[in-house]
């Protein structure tokens, strides 16, 4: 047994009896790079063990956190937990959570890289330096990020589920800057740090930066638009989180309540949350310890299923999909996390702009919220690459744009995809480190509106 596993027992078997126990113990060691103007400016290093502990009473989980280990710190964390749930329990009446869920087989998975687990700050400050000498080269200044990291998770209750996984992930994103503002940006995820390629992504972002030519502004309106992979994953991320979430369906706030079954989007969309995809951080076990297994979002622009965890499954008499993100349930409610969007045929975005007479072209989106979520109406602005489309051609640079726009309008109205889907992240972690992405290619939309 290992060592997180061993812990998250003793946590389990330290915890005060009642209607239920569930234990974690989450072991983080990561490093992060970031950098400005071409230079280091902050080294981190993490190396943490927190045990969680979550304790169910009449029908409400209260959880509580420690990062010692000794016997009392253990019993002391699950008291505290028990106390939180019978707080609940008293102010609010019986509550909803039907228990911790039976143990399942857990599905074999590839996303652990020894290399990356092992890394330290050389494979870091090599790729800085790689993106410090090409910004240099096109005259502009390179900031971001880099970071890798290995995070073993091991998780125990008091119906018989046990397990433990370790996950690797890396990042890096440069966003380049030049001297009169214009910016570019690249950014890259993967499982393995010696997949991230730091000259190229710089390359990238320094080439959208570099451009000689002013921006012009464009009136508001509905354009055809290419949207690259990292623009696609922020609208994908917010279908997921809303309109594909148990809980939001199962209180009928989401954007495909009452619409499973029928076509909400373009025929060409095939989108589902596959956790063992080669591409992305693959995961074996939810937050509850439910087997997470390939789940069929839209098929052939079709609504199919929802994500659940236990809590929204028992609203909808259905079961757990695997997609826990607290135990006994997140007020968020259920989310997606390893969201695969099928590429189609187009070999790259320059063939997807082809079509198009007038449109736009974008990088990505940024600071993007919902408006009406029922509807998955969402605003944001364009960021770090945006350019003209005209009779066929990425011609110049336009100034940023807000759009306001249906996420699932979007997916209604896309016309083709790129080949091959990559996999895309934020990779910024301001809390407990869970990598996950979307892998999705680019698209080419008819029209997307655009308010400003």
């Amino acid at each position: 047994m290992s060592r997180p596993l061993d812990l998250a027992q003793r946590a389990l078997e330290a915890a005060p009896p009642g209607d239920g126990t569930l234990a974690t113990v989450t072991v983080e060691r990561s490093l992060l790079l970031r950098y400005a103007r071409s230079r280091p400016t902050q080294a981190t290093a993490i190396d943490d063990l927190t045990v969680d502990i979550a304790v169910l009473r009449d029908g409400h989980v209260g959880g509580a956190s420690t990062n010692e280990t000794d016997p009392e710190s253990l019993a002391a964390c699950g008291r505290a937990a028990a106390a939180a749930a019978e707080a609940a329990a008293r102010s609010a009446g019986s509550g909803d959570y039907p228990g911790f869920p039976p143990p399942q087989k857990l599905p074999a998975r590839d996303g652990y890289d020894e290399d990356t687990a092992r890394a330290d700050p050389v494979p870091g400050g090599a790729a800085l330096g790689a993106a410090f000498e090409v910004a240099e080269r096109h005259g502009v200044e390179a900031h971001g990020i880099w970071t890798v990291a290995d995070v073993e998770t091991a998780l125990v209750s008091s119906t018989g589920v046990s397990g433990s996984e370790s996950v690797t992930d890396a990042y890096m994103k440069v966003i380049c800057i030049a001297p009169g503002g214009r910016s570019g940006y690249a950014a890259q995820t993967a499982a393995a740090v010696s997949e991230i390629d730091a000259q190229s992504l710089a390359e990238d972002a320094a080439a959208k930066a570099a451009v000689s030519s002013d921006p012009v502004r464009l009136p508001a309106g509905e354009y055809a638009v290419v949207l690259e992979p990292h623009a696609v994953s922020e609208l994908l991320s917010m279908l997921g989180n809303y309109a594909f979430n148990g809980l939001a369906y199962a209180e009928e706030r989401s954007a495909i309540s009452g619409r499973l079954g029928k076509r909400v989007v373009a025929a060409g969309i095939n989108l589902a949350d596959s956790p063992r995809f080669p591409r992305q951080i693959q995961r074996s076990f939810d937050a509850e310890g439910v087997p997470k297994e390939p789940l069929p979002l839209i098929q052939d622009g079709v609504a199919h299923r929802v994500a659940h965890d236990t809590r929204s499954a028992a609203k909808v008499c259905a079961v757990s999909t695997g997609h826990a993100i607290a135990p006994g349930g997140s007020p968020f409610g259920a989310v997606p996390t390893n969201l695969v969007l099928t590429g189609g045929g187009a070999s790259d975005a320059a063939e997807l702009a082809r079509p198009i007479e007038r449109g736009i072209y974008v990088t990505r989106l940024w600071y993007v919220n919902p408006v009406r979520p029922k509807e998955m109406l969402l605003t944001g602005v364009t960021r770090d690459g945006t350019f003209l489309i005209e009779d066929g051609e990425i011609a110049g640079p336009v100034e940023d744009m807000r759009f306001t726009d249906s996420a699932i309008g979007i997916l209604d109205r896309t016309e083709a995809l790129t080949s091959m889907p990559v996999l895309t992240s934020d990779g910024e972690f301001y809390g407990r480190r869970y990598a996950h992405g979307v892998v999705c290619p680019a698209l080419r939309a008819s029209a997307m509106r655009f308010t400003g």
